[in-house]
Formats: C-alpha cells, structure tokens, sequence
C-alpha cells in the first residue's frame, strides 16, 4: 500500500519536521509512505483564486483513494478510520492521498473530486501540527489495522 500526504506549504520549525519524520519512519513498515509538499499561492490574490490554485496543485499530485481532510468533511473515530482504510484496501484500493490545503482551506473543486472528505473536528488547527495529527492517525489506524498493540 502506497500512502501520500499532500500538503499546502512547508514545515519550518524542525521539532515539527521530526515529528513527521519519526511517524515517517514508524510508517515505513506498514506501507509506502511520503509526504509532498506544494508551493502556497501568492498572497497578492484573493483568498478564493489562493484555495483554487493551491487544489489545483494538491490535486496534480493526488493519486490513488482521495481524502480531504476538510472541516465540512464526516468525522470518524480511529477504529473507524481504520475500518474505511481496510474497507478500501479489500476493494483494490493500494493508494491513498492525503490533501491537505492552505491557510484558506480547500476549494470546492477538491472537497468534489476526492472519494472522501474527513474532518478531525469543529476545531480549528496550525497547518503545522495538523499535518502531524494526520501522520499520528495514519499510523494509528494501520497498527488496528495490522493489530498491535499501539491503539490502547
């Protein structure tokens, strides 16, 4: 299985670079794992004509199963992530990305091509530290999936 995280901008600070790593690593046996990142749109737009350009971006490199991750989207519990995980993998599904977009959030032309819009809550969160959230709940929902004992 081959799983991508596609995000909106870099990760500057190194402890938050560490942390991706580290679940990168973790990551690596239980599938393909990489995380992507793509160039933030100029400010000089509006915020409308940044989303677009961002989900075009994140969308150009978007493979496999979509999943955007969206405040709008449906929220699942990590047994229940891990189930959808399973459940596609047991049609043929070997690839999922991840999108994950800009200070703007994602632009509707994303929330209507992905196979699913996820949402960590009504909560909002850094860029940042969501993309570690993500990593933690990939790898949350592949050792339920793979049954060890991580998911207490």
């Amino acid at each position: 299985m081959k799983i991508n995280v596609i995000a909106v901008g870099r990760l500057k600070e190194k402890f938050f670079v560490d942390a991706v790593n580290e679940y990168a690593k973790r990551l690596g046996a239980y599938c393909d794992f990489s995380v992507t990142e793509v160039a933030a749109a100029p400010p000089a737009k509006s915020p409308a004509e940044q989303s677009t350009e961002e989900g075009e971006n994140l969308l150009r490199k978007a493979r496999g199963f979509v999943v955007a991750l969206d405040g709008r989207g449906k929220t699942l519990s990590s047994p229940e992530f891990a189930a959808t995980i399973s459940a596609e993998c047991t049609k043929g599904v070997s690839e999922f990305s991840f999108l994950i977009g800009g200070s703007h959030g994602l632009c509707d032309r994303v929330r209507e091509r992905a196979d699913m819009v996820l949402s960590f809550g009504k909560m909002t969160f850094p860029h940042q530290l969501f993309r570690i959230m993500l990593c933690e709940q990939i790898y949350r929902a592949l050792t339920i999936n793979a049954g060890t004992p991580y998911h207490k």
